[in-house]
């Protein structure tokens, strides 16, 4: 009993380090009032800081008026939208809301990703085990 015991508190110790980060769903369609846009991306930011890039994980998917967020012109997120992408948060445009701004792939950054429509978007990653979050 003396030996298992041992095993087991060094299998304790190494479990935190063992877990995969929790995964987030953002939910982007507010629009830009009071940099509302900035917001959502300090808040990321300041979350990852806080609780580590190795706890948690985060797609934004951004589609109705918060598609105008992940534009690299908007000048309120596209210093942010890089730095987060280098702290692992991933970043995805809805193209439905795309045309309905005329907006083309060339308008974002490198580090946005494009999907067809984003309430599905939101819903099929929810579906496979994100947690939600709409800040």
């Amino acid at each position: 009993m003396k030996r298992v015991f041992p095993a087991l508190l060094l299998l304790a110790l190494a479990l935190p380090t063992l877990a995969e980060p929790v995964d987030f769903v953002v939910h982007l369609d507010r629009p830009s009032e009071d940099f509302g846009h900035r917001r959502v991306m300090l808040q990321l930011d300041k979350t990852l800081g806080t609780l580590g890039e190795d706890k948690v994980h985060f797609v934004v998917v951004a589609y109705e008026d918060g598609i105008l967020a992940l534009t690299a012109d908007n000048e309120e997120t596209n210093q942010l939208i890089p730095k987060l992408a280098n702290r692992g948060v991933e970043f995805r445009a809805c193209r439905i809301s795309m045309k309905g701004w005329n907006l083309d792939e060339s308008q974002f950054p490198l580090e946005v990703d494009f999907v067809p429509a984003g309430a599905p978007e939101v819903i099929r990653l929810q579906l496979q085990g994100y947690r939600y979050w709409r800040p």
